[in-house]
């Protein structure tokens, strides 16, 4: 017998954002074959490489720093290593341990969700769609407990699977460098060759963070008058920002964390409270460092880039300082 739920605000988490309504619906599709210009470098995804130098030089563009600007793009993959399900769900776990599992809902419902909670007793509410999909794995090691809902009437949905995978995370960071959703970009998106151009003359990857940073808010304007009527269920596309040159706090944030992933900097998406409003902001892993907690948030006004320079006056215990404040608390990572 089907177990009737009701999905409500407490699992759908939809979020008023600055001015802007957004869900923490996810419905990653996979697609296609590798570019010509992706080699396989692991099992567990493709890495890819974009190198930009000649048309840096056409475009005149500062001296080439010490960093390699080469793009880093991980392709999630299924390759079948270990799955399970029935006649209308079917999961890979083949590559767990990177942050990530696929599904494939093959179903009929209009509206099926997925949900799935971690071992920091999180859970997540996810829209699926017929064909293979991306969820990811953002709470560390243990056990995840998953279920598939289908719509039957209003918010009632009822269960129609469920299963309980146990992952040991390679790092705290991998899960943050494949494309989602949210975060939604391959080898031919401008936001790579973008990414590319911007970090061509770093020496580092804060420089980057930087370079990044600094043309997001140059370029491209906060769009009011979509804030202020964007619908539920809205998702960014990182390159539709760059090329409209506007978008709202959700596409700011977006974009960012794509352009960084793309230079092989694990980037979280995070969403949450600064105060009594829901925001989002970016924090990002540094080699050697760790996590750089909210790097770039924003404030419902203005964008700040928080100080990276890691020294003992102005770098980490200023940022820690902030976040301990309870500015910014994370609800959601992605």
């Amino acid at each position: 017998m089907l177990r009737q739920v009701v999905i409500n605000s407490t699992y759908r988490h939809n979020i008023l954002w600055c001015v802007c309504i957004i869900t923490t619906l996810f419905s990653a599709t996979l697609s296609g074959c590798t570019p010509a210009n992706v080699t396989q470098s692991q099992e567990s995804g493709v890495l890819s490489t974009y190198n930009n130098e000649s048309s840096v030089a056409a475009k005149a563009t500062p001296q080439k720093g010490t960093r390699d600007n080469s793009s880093h793009i991980y392709i999630p993959s299924a390759p079948g290593n270990a799955t399970e399900g029935d006649s209308i769900v079917a999961i890979d776990y083949s590559n767990i341990n990177c942050g990530y599992i696929t599904l494939d809902y093959k179903g009929s419902n209009p509206k099926p969700k997925l949900q799935l909670t971690g071992p920091e007793g999180i859970t997540y509410t996810f829209d699926i769609k017929n064909g293979s999909q991306v969820i990811p794995l953002t709470q560390s090691s243990g056990n995840y407990d998953i279920t598939v809902h289908e719509n039957v009437s209003d918010d009632r949905y009822a269960m129609i699977y469920s299963t309980s995978l146990s992952s040991d995370m390679n790092n705290d960071y991998e899960a943050y460098l494949y494309p989602n959703v949210y975060v939604d970009f391959d080898a031919s998106s401008q936001v790579v060759k973008e990414a590319t151009d911007l970090a061509y003359s770093a020496n580092n990857d804060l420089d980057v963070v930087s370079s990044v940073f600094n043309y997001i808010i140059d370029n491209i304007s906060y769009d009011k008058e979509f804030a202020a009527s964007v619908s539920n269920g809205y998702v960014p596309y990182p390159d539709n920002t760059l090329q409209s040159k506007k978008g709202i706090c959700f596409d700011f944030a977006s974009c960012m964390a794509a352009m960084l992933r793309s230079q092989g900097i694990p980037t979280r998406l995070e969403i949450g409270y600064a105060g009594d409003v829901y925001h989002a902001w970016i924090s990002t892993y540094i080699e050697d460092v760790g996590w750089v907690n909210g790097i770039i948030q924003f404030d419902g006004i203005d964008w700040e880039l928080m100080d990276p320079t890691f020294s003992a006056k102005n770098g980490v215990k200023k940022v820690q300082q902030y976040i301990d404040d309870g500015n910014y608390i994370t609800k959601y990572m992605y």
